[in-house]
């Protein structure tokens, strides 16, 4: 079969979806049945799946098979926007009932026309001498102390890692990540024309082997990685890990771009401590104060901080001159800090509800966790118990979201517990330990 009639016969399934004739939720036959229906070969079949896949228009499940989506663009499984969903388990931004009142407090007389004529200026990548050392002694740990001159900024989390793709991949070229990793890398990765890589895990992160055999069979410019609190499976990578992988990194002459936004909860030294030279480190405020007052931080090599500075200014990621003048506030008086100190308690006790409700259950968790990661049980399917949550008003992310290879998503869900008040979790939770019991809304086409 040419290349023509293999995609003509993926358009014909493309159509039988969007005129409804396959509907969200249902299950596409095994390929080799599909080959015998359509009288086409297994591997043409595997062909059309995969087609099916790189579209969006449906998803794969290890062991389960291949369901329609509902996804009608052309793309990847990527987050929506926020659902307006009751019950918030999906966006991953934790907020406290009093941050609002210390925040306002730490801005306190930004509002005046002297101090916002400074704010409203124009600002530039690296900022000021004052913002510069003020963010590397926040950002410092006891064994870490980044030098206020390897300090880039951006607007946001987001775009510290879209700079640090760019500066470091070229267009077309290959960045090997968690095989479960942060969903927005995979759109900026298509954006930006990098390949993302996906390398095999253990209970440790990243296994160093599998960087090697990466780096050998397609050639890697760099890694993104997050080794502290990794989103979605939680697991903070253990000193041993760390060492072994950056002595292959190290061996091969890569660069690990190396988030730590979650950092904050387990106050781990960042890599960059053991290997300067080898990691850009990245972080921001959005976590620890709020979703709407980000600042992102870039700490550099000194050998790279041009490359990095370029990618911001092309990119028209640089920081505003208010986030500066909000941002140096913040963590110049300990109100992040401190924000940051109530958040680590405040996940410890959102972790110990999530164990109450879900004991009995499969559950990956990091006990100083904003989020927790959920293997459901063999009558649910992954698509099938968010639409289920959906429809009482609870929002989730199904494993597909993280997933970077299409068709290689676990059977579980993400659940984060930031955002919701105490009594909501409780609430969300109670729910969702019953409909795991139970077998209703459960898809049961074989």
């Amino acid at each position: 079969m040419s290349k023509f009639e293999y995609l003509k016969l993926a358009d014909t399934v493309a159509a039988e979806i969007a005129n409804g004739a396959l509907k969200p939720g249902d299950r596409l036959p095994p390929q080799r049945s599909f080959a015998y229906e359509r009288k086409i070969a297994v591997s043409t079949a595997s062909r059309v799946y995969t087609e099916l896949l790189r579209r969006g228009l449906v998803v794969g499940e290890v062991g389960r098979g291949t369901f329609v989506s509902g996804e009608t663009r052309r793309g990847i499984t990527m987050p929506t926007e926020p659902r307006g969903a009751r019950i918030d388990l999906e966006v991953n931004y934790p907020i406290l009932p009093t941050q609002s009142a210390m925040i306002a407090r730490s801005l306190a007389g930004l509002e005046r026309p002297e101090v916002l004529d400074l704010a409203l200026r124009h600002s530039t990548t690296t900022g000021t001498l004052a913002a510069r050392t003020i963010s590397a002694e926040f950002l410092s740990r006891e064994d870490w102390t980044p030098a206020p001159d390897q300090l880039v900024f951006t607007a946001n989390g987001r775009q510290c890692i879209a700079a640090a793709l760019a500066a470091m991949v070229p267009s077309g070229g290959r960045c090997g990540v968690e095989a479960l990793t942060y969903p927005f890398i995979k759109d900026i990765a298509v954006r930006l024309g990098v390949s993302l890589v996906p390398l095999a895990m253990d209970e440790h992160g990243v296994r160093p082997d599998a960087v090697q055999k990466a780096h050998r069979e397609t050639h890697l410019s760099a890694l993104y990685l997050q080794p502290t609190i990794q989103n979605p499976l939680g697991m903070t990578m253990p000193p041993a890990r760390r060492a072994d992988l950056l002595r292959v990194v190290e061996k091969l002459g890569l660069t690990i771009i190396e988030d730590t936004v979650y950092g904050f909860l387990d106050e781990e030294t960042p890599m960059a401590a053991l290997a300067p030279d080898s990691c850009i480190t990245l972080d921001s405020l959005s976590k620890k104060v709020a979703p709407g007052l980000a600042l992102g931080f870039i700490v550099s090599p000194p050998r790279l901080r041009e490359r990095v500075m370029a990618a911001v200014r092309s990119g028209g990621w640089t920081a505003s001159g208010f986030a500066f003048a909000a941002g140096q506030r913040l963590m110049a008086d300990g109100t992040v800090a401190e924000l940051s100190r109530l958040k680590r308690i405040d996940a410890a006790r959102r972790q110990q509800m999530a164990a109450k409700y879900l004991a009995g259950f499969e559950v990956q968790a990091n006990v100083k966790s904003y989020h927790l990661w959920l293997t459901l049980p063999p009558h649910w399917r992954s698509q099938t118990f968010v639409a289920a949550a959906a429809r009482r008003d609870i929002a989730l992310t199904p494993s597909t979201t993280f997933a970077v290879t299409p068709g290689h998503a676990p059977n579980a869900v993400r659940l984060a517990l930031g955002a919701p008040s105490t009594e909501q979790l409780d609430l969300a939770l109670r729910t969702l330990s019953g409909m795991l019991t139970a077998k209703e809304d459960v898809d049961t086409t074989e």
